[in-house]
């Protein structure tokens, strides 16, 4: 059994690079060289990363931070790791934050097994008016297949982890761990999102969404439709086996910096996540790591009657070749979608929710209960106005026609009658 390699100096080398995101956000790439104690190099990482994390103030509302890499980065706790032993690669950077992940073998291949994270709300440069006090640790098990040993994995596009209110967001990845002979090995194992069979779409980039200056341009009076709707997903929530939120909505971004942009939501490639509770619900969809929508529902316990109601939507944009940031935006001042505790909210006909200035979005066939789900099923429906109006109209229109008939079998009839009688007088 070989020994374990003791952890040994590791060089850092951090370059400042300023991300296209609307002038908003910056991250800085880290290329990590860790050696051994025959100063050889046994685990080699170059990457970005940034987290958008949402916390609870002191008020009980909830925001939105955004946390990137700083310029000093430290590496406390890095191991080369052993055919015993598993290598671990740990960041420490900012106030309080780290990030770890670790990766183990067998003869043949590597894995990344786990990634932490832990962030820090006592930073309040990055969490001003947090409830919670002190450091918040995500543990999240890597879906990363199996890499063939002395192969470089490499990955450009966009990967994001969603867990406990944090996605964690990286890109142009090169990792290797269990470095052989000390040389990075020159074959690449590709994510899926790089090989060309996947075939990713694209967000358009950031120069036909805004500008890299931070002046925004007024939203044009008038923005396109598309010529389709977009196509209505079914998405549920569940805590251990039970069903606690069900969602069935068509969702469809306006943006309108510069030039209109829509964009519809495909449910084939959107994943559900989020949390439920009893006075407050979090339903965040993932449409293939280029759009996220979080929906926040709350219950209103000072009425007579409980009542439900969406409270914040928040949407962040994400260029899908090197994940920055194009456009985020939140609203946390919402009283849509209200329907009584146990009841669910339908509307049949698009909605808009003003997010800001520079973006809205528009649902269609709209069917949510975020809380008191029982059987996996929509409970009594309390609709829109729009459809209730709808609803309304068609009756009434059914019984004007009906009334409208009737009126002219009646005028039938007396004309047949004053024509009877005149027949018989003539006789």
């Amino acid at each position: 059994m070989a020994p374990p390699r003791r952890p040994a100096g590791l060089a850092f080398l951090l370059l400042l690079l300023l991300l296209g995101t609307c002038g908003f956000f910056q991250s800085y790439a880290v290329e990590v060289d860790i050696k051994d104690a025959s100063n050889v190099t046994c685990l080699y990482a170059q990457w970005m990363m940034k987290f958008l994390i949402k916390y609870e103030t002191n008020s009980s509302d909830y925001k939105n931070a955004s946390l990137d890499l700083t310029p000093t980065v430290t590496h406390n706790g890095s191991i080369c790791g052993s055919d015993t032993q598993a290598a671990l690669l740990t960041v420490q950077f900012g106030d309080g934050h780290s990030w770890s992940i670790n990766f183990t073998k067998n003869n043949e291949t590597y894995r990344a097994e786990f990634i932490t994270f832990t962030y820090n709300t006592n930073d309040t440069a990055v969490f001003p008016d947090a409830r919670r006090q002190g450091p918040v640790t995500i543990v999240v098990k890597d879906a990363m297949h199996p890499i063939q040993l002395n192969n470089v994995f490499v990955c450009h596009h966009t990967t994001s982890f969603e867990a406990e209110n944090v996605t964690q967001i990286f890109w142009n990845v090169t990792m290797q761990p269990f470095v052989q002979n000390g040389t990075i090995g020159k074959k690449e194992s590709r994510c899926h999102a790089d090989t060309p069979t996947a075939a990713p779409t694209v967000l358009p980039t950031v120069s036909n969404v805004t500008t890299a200056s931070t002046t925004v341009s007024p939203a044009p009076t008038t923005a396109p439709k598309p010529a389709e709707n977009p196509v209505t997903g079914n998405y549920s929530l569940k805590t251990g086996n039970k069903t606690c939120l069900l969602a069935t909505v068509g969702l469809q971004l306006n943006v309108s910096q510069d030039k209109p942009l829509l964009i519809n939501i495909d449910p084939k490639t959107t994943h559900a996540d989020g949390t439920c509770g009893n006075t407050s619900a979090t339903l965040k969809l993932n449409d293939g790591n280029r759009t996220l929508i979080d929906f926040t529902f709350i219950v209103n316990a000072s009425t007579s009657v409980q009542k439900f109601y969406l409270r914040e939507v928040n949407v962040t944009l994400l260029n899908h070749q090197n994940g920055s940031v194009i456009l985020s935006a939140d609203n946390n001042n919402f009283s849509k979608w209200d329907a009584s505790l146990g009841n669910s909210y339908m509307c049949r006909k698009e909605q808009t929710l003003e997010i800001n200035e520079d973006l809205q979005v528009h649902t269609f066939n709209l069917w949510v209960q975020p809380f008191l789900v029982k059987e996996n099923k929509f409970s009594i429906a309390e609709e829109c106005f729009a459809d209730s109006d709808l609803n309304f109209l068609i009756p009434i229109a059914v019984g004007m026609a009906l009334g409208f008939l009737i009126i002219l079998v009646f005028i039938s009839y007396i004309i047949g009658r004053r024509k009877s009688r005149t027949g018989y007088q003539s006789v």
